[in-house]
């Protein structure tokens, strides 16, 4: 999964954190989402403008950053 297209980081925005798709939702949000239990599917209702593959982004940034 390629993330670089999906997660932004702006100047300014939620404290230059890591967003997706230049919206104000942080990639921390989707994470601890995810970590309390919702399912993937859960995040997706509650939150409608994301997609399977910002959620998959997520998870890959994540990945990614733990590799270093």
């Amino acid at each position: 999964m390629q993330h670089q297209n999906i997660i932004t980081i702006e100047p300014g925005k939620r404290g230059s954190k890591p967003c997706i798709r230049g919206m104000r939702i942080t990639l921390y949000d989707v994470l601890s989402y995810l970590a309390s239990g919702m399912t993937s599917q859960e995040v997706l209702d509650d939150f409608p403008y994301l997609t399977q593959k910002d959620i998959l982004a997520c998870l890959s940034y994540a990945a990614d950053r733990e590799r270093l």
